[in-house]
């Protein structure tokens, strides 16, 4: 009985002790302490074609939607500061006055709709890519907290793996989808910031689309600067 007296004592005044750790443990402990900001993204922009010949101007709207997931990887104690990598899916849709179709011998041909002047109803084209994000970030984030300004920047690679130019003029129409001169391989640099869920978005092409493309001896390049919203889902 006296064991058992003792042992009830011992109990009732640790108690309050484990009691207060515990309480305190939880008050004081992060709810991650190591907490990633593993995110995928949703982006819808709006594009601005660059680098285009003189006589070329954009035509129709451009834009384009992206998604994909980004992988975090904190590089300080705090986890304020990451590198991001990931992998994403691109749809863009470029309008202008330059005709792409292809003559009897099928070399592509290059030709300004504006010159002379052509009536047409569609002169586009269109590019789905896979894409490589890598980022460096910033952010105010906290493990208590999902909402948070940010700035993240850093360079995107990406493939081409389908290309359609499409032209529509009444019942005719000219579609390509394998043009030689169609640089696949696409870089860019990009630059996020905003708060929480709704963030602005830039990127700049640091390479043209075609390469070894001409337009009355001039070259056709092209290059794009798109501005729009990223939406991260956590």
């Amino acid at each position: 009985m006296k064991r058992l007296l003792f042992f009830a004592f011992a109990l009732f005044a640790l108690g309050p002790s484990f009691s207060q750790t515990a309480v305190g443990d939880t008050l004081l402990k992060p709810i991650d302490s190591l907490y990633r900001e593993d995110q995928l993204y949703v982006g819808l922009t709006f594009h601005l074609l660059t680098d285009l010949p003189e006589t070329v101007a954009q035509s129709g709207f451009s834009g384009g939607l992206h998604l994909g997931f980004i992988r975090d990887f904190p590089i300080n104690k705090r986890r304020n500061i990451a590198i991001g990598a990931g992998l994403g899916w691109s749809l863009n849709s470029y309008g202008q006055e330059l005709f792409i179709g292809e003559d009897e011998n099928n070399n592509t041909i290059f030709r300004n709709l504006s010159d002379p002047e052509v009536d047409y109803d569609t002169n586009r084209f269109s590019t789905q890519l896979l894409e490589l994000p890598l980022e460096f970030r910033w952010r105010t984030s906290t493990p208590q907290s999902y909402k948070f300004w940010r700035i993240y920047t850093g360079f995107k690679l990406g493939y081409v793996y389908y290309f359609k130019s499409n032209f529509r003029q009444g019942s005719n129409q000219v579609i390509q989808t394998d043009v030689p001169e169609l640089e696949r391989l696409r870089l860019g640099t990009t630059f996020t910031f905003g708060y929480n869920t709704f963030n602005f978005h830039v990127y700049y092409s640091l390479n043209p689309f075609f390469k070894d493309a001409q337009l009355n001896n001039t070259p056709v390049g092209i290059s794009t600067f798109k501005l729009g919203l990223m939406f991260y889902i956590l």
